[in-house]
């Protein structure tokens, strides 16, 4: 009897080392295991780092070519850039009271620069001539929503496609009387009539080579007038709802 219990004793004890053996062994592979998949995470989110930086640096290098292009589109009409500055700014506040995303007004806010693209296409006897257009010169400058919409058109990046409906519309009238396309109310794109706005609301107070600046109460006129004519009567309550902080945005970015 002694004899068998110590042989049983003696399996046991044998068993209990080799699970201890065992399980010494499964507690190093785990902790191995550990040491790859951490070194694998370190290495997996540093790839991911580096992604998501490029993703950025692309965006902002996007956003400052549509800038840049749109201030070239400008200069070429004796412009200063704190006009597309200034419409920028214009069309964000109009597009977050108007009620779009946050994405939305910020994309707006960096298209809306390339309004006038086209008119880099237009020759400098027009686009520069002093005083107003005959029937023939109206023709070719109105040309500039079509070439602006042309140049751009082709791309698939959300922001070029935003800035292409942007150039093509944003001279087209409530009423239906603009151009290109004698689009109206709200076949209208609301990029296209917000930066339409915009767009004459600087023009109006800022001189160019064929007018002299106008008065704030000349723009406020013309404005009640033209609301549901020209512009959509929403954004032209908008605009008056808010007229301090599109004020300020005038004032704090003046021509030199």
């Amino acid at each position: 009897m002694a004899d068998y219990e110590n042989k049983l004793i003696a399996e046991i004890e044998s068993l209990q080392e080799n699970f201890n053996l065992i399980t010494s062994k499964l507690i190093k592979d785990v902790k191995r295991q550990d040491k790859i998949m951490a070194r694998s995470d370190k290495r997996q989110q540093k790839e991911y780092d580096e992604l998501m930086a490029l993703k950025v640096e692309i965006e902002e290098t996007q956003r400052e070519v549509v800038f840049t292009m749109g201030s070239i589109g400008e200069s070429r009409s004796k412009e200063t850039g704190n006009h597309v500055k200034r419409v920028a700014e214009y069309t964000y506040l109009l597009a977050k009271y108007v009620g779009l995303s946050e994405r939305e007004c910020e994309m707006l806010k960096q298209a809306s620069p390339m309004h006038d693209i086209g008119k880099v296409a237009i020759p400098d006897a027009v686009l520069n001539k002093p005083g107003l257009f005959n029937d023939e010169e109206r023709a070719v400058m109105d040309t500039h929503a079509q070439l602006g919409y042309d140049m751009l058109k082709y791309s698939n990046r959300s922001l070029l496609k935003m800035a292409a409906t942007v150039a093509y519309e944003h001279h087209e009238k409530y009423n239906g009387t603009g151009y290109p396309n004698q689009l109206a109310g709200e076949d209208i794109h609301i990029y296209g009539r917000i930066t339409a706005l915009a767009d004459v609301f600087d023009a109006l107070g800022s001189a160019r080579v064929y007018k002299p600046s106008w008065d704030d109460e000349r723009i406020f006129k013309m404005f009640k007038e033209e609301r549901g004519e020209h512009f959509d009567p929403q954004l032209i309550d908008i605009f008056f709802e808010h007229l301090d902080e599109f004020l300020a945005i005038r004032d704090s970015m003046k021509d030199n």
